[in-house]
């Protein structure tokens, strides 16, 4: 019911004046975000669908979806405009009235592409003459799904879908600038990844927010007491927050969530469909929330 809610909010009911009209957008995105919750693909969620009644009757469905009409809903409703509506809308819904965020927290984590278990993945990989392999995990690409959260509330105020592995210091723009202007954040901390000049002077001058970040990127100075160069790197060094950074690792808490309900693998074969797969699984987080 919080799903289908959250979908009258953020679609109207249908897309075209001559569309069949035998289902809405709303019924269809509360069907995508049950599939998620339960951790099925769509044939299986179209099955729990025809077995449940009472699903069918909370979602208001006359009749259960083919599964082909769910894959092709989620690549029209899971679009980057109606995610990002939809994860506003959700946010508020877990903030209520209160719309400024003392503390957020911002990383980044991976998301298996297929679903072989991690200890065959141990077992296939290359051994060179009777060693242990160096590497354990032989694939390169996964997905990367990057975070803002709220610390108190474990709501995800923004959200961005990439491939993966790639570095966090460069991609604090996109993120920061997907968060929801209904919501103003105070203070935003990040781990050693994001340290950067650029990445301060964004979160300071540019959005009025304020930034902890370890001052510890690039290669170490043989002075350990020599100061970094810009400023707010040169006061993360002297005047550092230990009771702010406290805080990030309710972001961590986030990610374990993610992968302890709703699963650590992705079931889309494409980048795009992954993708998806990661922005709705963001959505369905602060629906449980809720």
């Amino acid at each position: 019911m919080v799903a289908l809610a959250a979908g009258k909010e953020a679609f109207s009911d249908y897309s075209h004046k001559f569309s069949p009209k035998k289902f809405t957008r709303p019924q269809l995105f509360a069907c995508l975000v049950l599939k998620e919750f339960e951790r099925k693909d769509y044939r299986g969620v179209c099955q729990l669908l025809i077995d449940c009644s009472d699903l069918r009757e909370a979602i208001e469905l006359s009749c259960v979806p083919h599964f082909t009409t769910l894959q092709k809903a989620g690549g029209r409703l899971l679009k980057l405009d109606r995610v990002r509506r939809l994860i506003a809308h959700t946010a508020l819904g877990i903030h209520g009235r209160a719309k400024r965020v003392p503390y957020a927290a911002v990383d980044s984590s991976g998301f298996d592409a297929h679903h072989a278990s991690r200890y065959f993945v141990w077992r296939t990989a290359v051994k060179k003459k009777g060693k242990e392999p160096k590497q354990r995990i032989p694939y390169k690409r996964y997905g990367k799904l990057m975070l803002i959260i709220s610390c108190a509330t474990h709501a995800i105020l923004a959200a961005v879908a990439s491939a993966g592995p790639t570095p966090d210091i460069d991609q604090l723009d996109g993120v920061v600038a997907e968060l929801p202007s209904s919501i103003s954040v105070r203070h935003v901390v990040a781990d050693a990844g994001f340290d950067s000049a650029h990445n301060h002077h964004l979160l300071r001058e540019e959005y009025g927010m304020r930034s902890t970040i370890p001052p510890e990127h690039g290669r170490p100075p043989k002075d350990p007491n020599t100061l970094p160069v810009d400023k707010y790197r040169k006061l993360m060094k002297t005047r550092f927050n230990e009771k702010a950074y406290r805080k990030r690792p309710q972001v961590e808490t986030v990610f374990s969530m993610l992968k302890r309900n709703l699963g650590s693998e992705l079931r889309g074969r494409s980048h795009w469909s992954r993708c998806r797969d990661m922005l709705l699984r963001a959505i369905t987080h602060n629906i449980m929330l809720i």
